[in-house]
């Protein structure tokens, strides 16, 4: 028996300090991933540029700014560059494993790590355990850990140099979050790595898109996701390819 729709209900969060732009206030609208509808719900969500976070879907609206954008990856037409090339290259002896939604200590251990080096004043720096695994398992909708390991020695299992929350969307793949060893000599270029690996995996499941999250326009922590292309951002008129003119100024400042 197919369970009534619900219509959601849409909150606003109190405005704060905006963790990328300087100066800047954020602000949220959401809603909650509830029900039996709540798959659909995160689906038709996710293609007007909302994002999951645990059971709640939520994108930016912040008054005077609009600097957020959704971005994806159109994966039929995806071709590596000489870089990317080189790193796939560079990393194709990892074991890739798509795991149960399920925290580990191994797991939160590389996190802690990831965000003492890159992210120290960020707002996940003070992530408890509890707070990972509310983060990790706190799904209403098909999620998974890729994990990325080196390959075993003497039958014991890599070390784990890189994971990636994903959600399987009717379109494609969702990158919730990632993170990876930040200071690996032999293992640069991590965070490329899994990008170009989701690109595979949903191209060879046969579908269209890996949602990447928000490129912030005038904030170069985000120029990278638009090294991936042809990448679409989500405007007023819906969906279209970034063209090279939108490409030119990535990752230079915005004025107010």
């Amino acid at each position: 028996m197919t369970a009534p729709f619900r219509f959601p209900r849409f909150f606003v969060t109190s405005p704060a300090p905006c963790p990328y732009l300087p100066g800047r206030q954020e602000r949220k609208v959401f809603t909650e991933l509830a029900g039996g509808n709540a798959v659909d719900l995160n689906d038709a969500l996710g293609r007007i540029g909302f994002r999951r976070s645990q059971n709640v879907a939520y994108r930016p609206s912040c008054q005077g700014c609009s600097a957020c954008i959704s971005v994806r990856v159109r994966t039929d037409d995806f071709a590596p560059t000489s870089s990317q090339k080189r790193s796939l290259k560079a990393h194709g002896d990892l074991v890739v494993e798509a795991r149960e939604p399920w925290a580990t200590q191994e797991q939160y251990d590389l996190l802690a790590r990831y965000l003492a080096h890159r992210h120290p004043d960020g707002g996940m720096a003070d992530m408890s355990e509890d707070d990972f695994a509310a983060m990790v398992e706190q799904s209403p909708v098909e999620t998974c850990m890729v994990e990325y390991r080196e390959p075993s020695v003497a039958g014991k299992p890599g070390r784990l140099v890189g994971v990636c929350l994903t959600d399987r969307q009717a379109d494609g793949l969702s990158m919730v979050y990632s993170f990876f060893e930040p200071d690996c000599a032999e293992r640069r270029g991590l965070g490329t790595y899994i990008i170009l690996d989701h690109i595979t995996r949903t191209a060879r499941a046969g579908l269209p898109y890996v949602y990447l999250g928000y490129w912030i326009e005038g904030s170069p922590r985000m120029a990278y996701k638009t090294r991936f292309r042809p990448i679409e951002r989500l405007g007023p008129n819906g969906w279209h390819e970034m063209d090279d003119s939108e490409l030119a100024n990535v990752g230079s400042p915005i004025t107010a």
